[in-house]
């Protein structure tokens, strides 16, 4: 990281190797620690680690912010302090503004999402993305958002929009990391069991129809085939393991035996 404090000469040192390239988290006049920290918190539970803080009005490594970041107090410690948004952004190529207002400018106005998509494909050209977020009172001044290529606006319900500090910076980074790990959409969790083939199904399915057959459950033989597919759809349906099939099994066999 490099770091800069206000009123120095604006030299800039490096303190560790950059990370590999991802959007650097930009907090304009921060005023309470624990938002820091709960931001620094945010950023790690999304993977980012590149926090610039301009003018923050308490000390980003007090005992409040420390606790507040549960953990990701290295956030902190390496943290930039710059004394303008200017500088903060000096070094940066693609800069993002996120506030809830309109603004009187002609701007892209994006969602968190479609921003996180070009921070992405930024990242793969080495080009080096900043996002920027405003005073918990206040938001980013107009003089703040005109230094952005566009502006990111979350959408959420118009009779109340306001968003905690951290959780503006969690929805906006939850976006940029969903893109970085490729999660599946949806997966079935077996921990020590398999899913159980279909021909193991289907034994059980042959099972648990002929004990039905034998206490005389399909009486109206009309019906019986319609019975027994929706029988059948109920359990196909629910992606049954082994280990459930095994329990199914001990289920009938001992309900039979009463």
């Amino acid at each position: 990281y490099r770091t800069r404090r206000p009123g120095t000469s604006g030299k800039l040192t490096n303190r560790k190797a950059m990370l590999p390239n991802q959007p650097v988290i930009i907090l304009v006049e921060p005023q309470l620690a624990e938002n820091v920290g709960m931001t620094a918190r945010a950023m790690m539970n999304c993977g980012l680690y590149h926090l610039r803080l301009v003018n923050p009005r308490e000390d980003h490594l007090s005992p409040k912010a420390v606790a507040a970041s549960s953990g990701a107090d290295k956030i902190l410690r390496n943290a930039e302090i710059y004394a303008s948004v200017e500088a903060a952004v000096a070094d940066l190529q693609q800069i993002y503004a996120t506030t809830a207002r309109r603004r009187d400018m002609i701007k892209p106005v994006e969602t968190a999402d479609f921003a996180a998509a070009q921070i992405t494909e930024a990242q793969q050209t080495s080009i080096k993305c900043g996002i920027l977020f405003g005073p918990e009172r206040t938001g980013l001044h107009n003089d703040d958002v005109c230094l952005a290529d566009a502006i990111i606006e979350i959408p959420l319900n118009p009779e109340h929009c306001s968003l905690n500090l951290s959780q503006a910076v969690l929805l906006v980074g939850y976006e940029w990391y969903k893109r970085q790990i490729n999660p599946p959409q949806a997966r079935l969790v077996t921990n020590k069991t398999t899913p159980a083939d279909k021909e193991k199904v289907l034994q059980f399915l042959k099972h648990f129809e002929a004990k039905l057959d034998n206490c005389g459950n399909f009486r109206i033989e009309e019906k019986r085939e319609r019975m027994i597919i929706n029988l059948r759809n109920i359990f196909i349906r629910n992606q049954l393991t082994e280990q459930e099939l095994n329990t199914l099994y001990g289920i009938i066999n001992y309900l039979n035996s009463r």
